[in-house]
């Protein structure tokens, strides 16, 4: 009900931020355009091909782990742009293959979701390099953790740093 009630409001197209195919069918039927998943296609072996059905945009983020894990263990990387460069390589490839045409894939690097403070400042710095990917890139930074790590802040006063992240 919510979408739909959006969807009389906004002119923007509405994305829905779901690991769960049938959460995103739901909110696809009621007027969702976009399927933002955290998996990377890779939690619900039904997600893929709703995302081909429905011909919709899908978001692929990166993310080390399960959400509830993701900032547990060994943050490190080899080397953390190149690391994801190729996972979204081996991500496109499979949305690909489930039938998500081109110009349908966007990739979402993954601010705060199994990085330290310095992956995520190292992301920005370098966002230009996934344009490699052919994919459009987006990029989620408000209020996050890393930004409190650099400025000091909590999250409701991290406006200003979440507006120099927009800015990079």
């Amino acid at each position: 009900p919510v979408i739909r009630e959006l969807k009389r409001h906004v002119s923007v197209p509405l994305s829905i931020d779901t690991r769960n195919a049938d959460v995103a069918r739901a909110a696809i039927s009621e007027g969702a355009e976009i399927i933002n998943d955290i998996s990377a296609l890779r939690h619900d072996a039904a997600m893929a091909p709703l995302a081909a059905e429905t011909r919709v945009p899908v978001v692929l983020m990166h993310m080390r782990g399960e959400p509830r894990t993701m900032q547990e263990g060994d943050l490190s990387y080899r080397c953390i742009r190149g690391d994801l460069i190729e996972f979204f390589m081996e991500r496109i490839a499979a949305a690909g293959q489930a039938g998500i045409g081109d110009g349908k894939i966007f990739v979402d690097p993954g601010i705060g979701f199994g990085k330290t403070a310095e992956d995520n400042m190292r992301l920005l710095k370098h966002l230009r390099e996934f344009s490699i990917l052919g994919c459009p890139i987006l990029v989620g930074t408000s209020r996050k953790k890393f930004i409190g790590a650099v400025t000091g802040q909590m999250p409701e006063e991290r406006r200003e740093g979440t507006a120099a992240t927009v800015a990079v």
